[in-house]
């Protein structure tokens, strides 16, 4: 059978889009090859968020092109949020493709690579309101962990955000779907599973008309041979008592959130459509550490929303020094066609955001480095990923880090890729910490 590539772009909720687009492609019969040169065909499951994700997506898709003009490719299908915000321009704007598929016709991919290895352009572009796909999945991450997508689509309707108009309102999948699967992983070696969704604090208020996050936690922590639940994303207004509670008492809910607030300002909250005020973040964020000991908070902020003065961004840094969130990604305003925002004309000069974003990502490097030096001299479990090529040192994670956006512990030891070490840390650099088995 022909030999197809898969190059996935953007979030972890699209990475589990590609990892089920491969499990049908290897039902079907299909080879799956690590590089494109010399594949049959690639497939490149882009992301549309943000205009710069949209460039990288093209820029693949361009040196795929010239793969195929050198004979060295035959046939190249986009798929994912780019495709679904762009679907009308794509093949003018890119002969290279012979394929595409909207976020709401993952599933037709075999169909697609098929048509597309024919000589048959191909265009499609499902329902993305329909219930979440339950198709099987190819692992793809590090050994030891995976993620775990508990709903789809979006409700919050952020000013600057064009995600419900990619990937459609908020659907949860059924508790039991889930949970066997949560299960499925544990037996194939699992330990860590991510729980992600663009909202999970929401999970189960459109299926079961209730949250239901609380519920579902118990359930995954209940399945033998997972050892750490790590939660993304957590809207700040959709916490509960109850939540709380259980992140605080329940071992295997690692003490480490992802909370993205985005601003603290409330007017550039307003603006941004965000529920909820300064004031109520900053009580949540003093909940959180008083009753959760250890805890780490990750955050993204943005800068440079239309109406950020320099006053409302000085708030934004005071509140950055004050808490001392232990992990922020920090960006520059984008204004998105289709979204609110990007109709709102008193926009802040590019060459200040950018300076804005420098300044909030110097004053978070320093925040982080002070946190990470705390740690030397202390023995912490690590996740172990696998070895570092470049070191030859083993490579892992932390409580504290998540995949791919934080750092990494480099230790000396025998630990096997998948399974847990326990790190004496003796030293930190550019935030990664390094230490050895013990």
């Amino acid at each position: 059978m022909a030999r197809i590539a898969l190059i996935s772009l953007g979030c972890a909720k699209n990475l589990v889009n590609s990892e089920q687009m491969l499990y049908l492609l290897d039902e079907a019969g299909f080879e799956i090859v690590s590089e494109p040169e010399g594949a049959d065909c690639a497939i490149v499951n882009t992301c549309g968020f943000i205009e710069a994700a949209c460039s990288e997506a093209i820029e693949t898709i361009i040196g795929l092109g010239e793969l195929k003009k050198a004979g060295k490719l035959r046939a190249i299908v986009a798929a994912g949020c780019m495709v679904q915000r762009f679907s009308q321009e794509l093949f003018s704007e890119l002969p290279e493709l012979d394929a595409v598929l909207g976020t709401g016709s993952y599933d037709d991919i075999v169909e697609a690579v098929k048509s597309a290895l024919s000589g048959e352009s191909v265009t499609k572009l499902g329902d993305i309101d329909a219930p979440v796909s339950e198709t099987g999945r190819v692992i793809s991450t590090a050994p030891g962990w995976a993620y775990l997508r508990i709903a789809e689509g979006c409700d919050n309707h952020c000013a600057y955000c064009v995600i419900p108009s990619l990937r459609g309102g908020y659907r949860s999948r059924a508790m039991e779907n889930i949970l066997e699967e949560a299960g499925a992983l544990a037996a194939s070696g699992v330990r860590e599973l991510i729980v992600i969704a663009q909202d999970i604090t929401r999970y189960g208020l459109d299926l079961y008309k209730r949250r239901a996050l609380p519920e579902l936690l118990r359930g995954l922590a209940a399945i033998e041979g997972i050892e750490w639940i790590r939660l993304h994303y957590l809207y700040p207004d959709e916490f509960t008592q109850e939540l709380i509670e259980l992140i605080a008492t329940e071992e295997k809910i690692v003490k480490y959130l992802d909370i993205p607030i985005q601003h603290i300002n409330d007017s550039i909250l307003k603006r941004m459509n965000r529920r909820g005020t300064g004031e109520e973040i900053r009580e949540l964020l003093r909940q959180l550490r008083e009753r959760i000991p250890g805890l780490v908070l990750r955050t993204s902020l943005i800068v440079g929303l239309p109406g950020e003065g320099q006053a409302e961004f000085e708030e934004l840094a005071e509140f950055l020094r004050e808490t001392r969130l232990e992990r922020a990604g920090v960006f520059v305003f984008s204004p998105e066609e289709g979204a609110p925002a990007s109709k709102m004309t008193d926009r802040c000069d590019e060459r200040e955001a950018a300076r804005r974003q420098e300044r909030l990502l110097e004053l978070q490097a320093e925040i982080m480095d002070a946190w990470s030096r705390k740690l030397i001299g202390r023995t912490l479990r690590v996740l172990c990923e696998g070895t570092d090529p470049e070191t030859g040192l083993l490579i892992g994670r932390s409580w504290a880090d998540s995949p791919d956006v934080d750092c990494l512990v480099y230790f000396d030891g025998e630990a096997p890729a998948g399974e847990f070490a326990e790190v004496l840390i003796g030293g930190v650099e550019n935030g990664d910490l390094y230490g050895k088995e013990v």
